[in-house]
This record gives C-alpha cells, sequence and structure tokens, in this order.
C-alpha cells in the first residue's frame, strides 16, 4: 500500500505539473517501501539524484509559465524553490560524504514539501495559470 496516494487536493489543474508532482509522490512512496523493509539506505543515493533533478526540471518549468503568463507571486515562489533546491543539495551532499542515515530527514522533507508547498503554496497559481489558459 502506498505511504501517499494521488487524491484531487493536490491538483492544481495544470495537467504537466500535476503529472510532474505525481512523480515526487513516487519518490516518497519508494522510499517509504524501502525504509518499511529496512533497506531505506539501498535505495536512498536513487531517490536523492531524483530528488535533485527534480528540482531543477519542475522548478524551471514551473517558472517559466509564471514568467509567460505574469504571475504576480513569481519571485516569492522562486526564493521557496531556490531553498528547497539548495536543501535537497545538501542532502544529496551530506549522503554522498557518507551519511547514510538520513532516510528519515529526506521521507520528511519530501511529505512536508508536498502537504505544505503543494497544498498551499502551488494550489495558488493553478487559479491563475487557468485564467490565463493553461490547463
Amino acid at each position: 500500500m502506498d505511504f501517499i496516494r494521488w487524491k484531487d487536493d493536490y491538483s492544481v489543474q495544470v495537467k504537466e505539473i500535476d503529472e510532474q508532482h505525481k512523480k515526487l509522490i513516487s519518490l516518497i512512496n519508494r522510499l517509504a517501501d524501502a525504509m518499511k523493509v529496512g533497506k531505506g539506505r539501498d535505495v536512498l543515493e536513487t531517490v536523492l539524484a531524483e530528488m535533485v533533478d527534480y528540482t531543477v526540471y519542475h522548478f524551471e518549468m514551473e517558472e517559466k509559465l509564471f514568467q509567460q503568463h505574469g504571475y504576480p507571486d513569481y519571485e516569492k515562489h522562486k526564493q521557496i524553490h531556490t531553498a528547497f533546491a539548495g536543501k535537497a543539495q545538501e542532502l544529496k551532499s551530506a549522503f554522498d560524504a557518507g551519511n547514510t542515515k538520513i532516510s528519515v530527514d529526506v521521507m520528511l522533507i519530501l511529505s512536508n514539501w508536498l502537504n505544505n508547498h503543494i497544498l498551499e503554496e502551488d494550489k495558488r497559481y493553478g487559479p491563475y495559470l487557468n485564467s490565463k489558459g493553461v490547463r
């Protein structure tokens, strides 16, 4: 059973963004499944690499849409993205330096991002982008 299941509450009503958010849920579930059976460290390297990649392509895509359509909270949202991308890179660097006991930290950060950022910050831009014809 998945730790987190996609639900309509997560949708920002922009198909490409929703698909990318589903990828984040998949990362969370992969790590949760591994942790349940004591194998969190075994998948952590892959999950961290994918998390860092995710922050690059997902944030760039969102920010490009914001710029194209004049989203008024672009700068604030970009600052939040920059902070999270930095945290993701810090975790990956810690793992690369030998700290393999950060599975719980990674899980908490990803889960909090999903529940705080997506359900609060991202939900704000959905109606704005929809009003500009982005679906």
